[in-house]
């Protein structure tokens, strides 16, 4: 039985878990990344021990399983992709090598977002993956990201906000 105020909070519980499960795929791609890990034992691992678990006393918020395991597999898959893509957002000065593990990670979930999920806005997904960088920094990372994925936007599916480079 559902209340009438009640009507409106699955899409927002959806999203919630979509966000939740966009912070542990980050979380993954760069204890892959660190560790060397492989995606199949990272997946294995968020979903029993982490995704809305208890850990070191810090409790992780239910995340929608499936979303998270779409990113880790898609990210993967499209490395190859996903990279050059990345690399030819950055300037020239700041090449993907240079970016540290975490950077990488929002920016390679972000990006196959944009590349694969358009039937996510592109709005959201920027606004989701600035808001994960904002959790890990403080400076300037947060607008890293943020024009780094309006470029891929506008390069990928034609949409975003700042001007073109010409």
């Amino acid at each position: 039985m559902t209340q009438s105020g009640d009507k409106d909070r699955p899409p927002a519980r959806q999203a919630n878990k979509r966000g939740a499960a966009r912070l542990a795929a980050v979380q993954a791609l760069y204890q892959m990344d660190v560790a060397g890990s492989g995606v199949f034992e990272i997946t294995a691992e968020y979903e029993a021990f982490r995704l809305g678990k208890e850990v070191d006393g810090a409790l992780y918020r239910e995340a929608d399983a499936q979303w998270f395991r779409a990113i880790l597999a898609g990210v993967v898959e499209n490395q190859k992709t996903v990279d050059p893509i990345i690399r030819q957002a950055l300037t020239e000065d700041w090449p993907l090598s240079r970016l540290d593990s975490t950077l990488r990670a929002i920016l390679r979930a972000g990006v196959y977002e944009l590349m694969k999920r358009e039937d996510v806005p592109v709005a959201v997904i920027v606004s989701e993956y600035v808001d994960i960088a904002k959790a890990f920094y403080e400076e300037d990372e947060p607008k890293l990201v943020n024009a780094v994925l309006d470029r891929v936007s506008r390069r990928v599916r034609g949409e975003g906000r700042g001007k073109d480079a010409t």
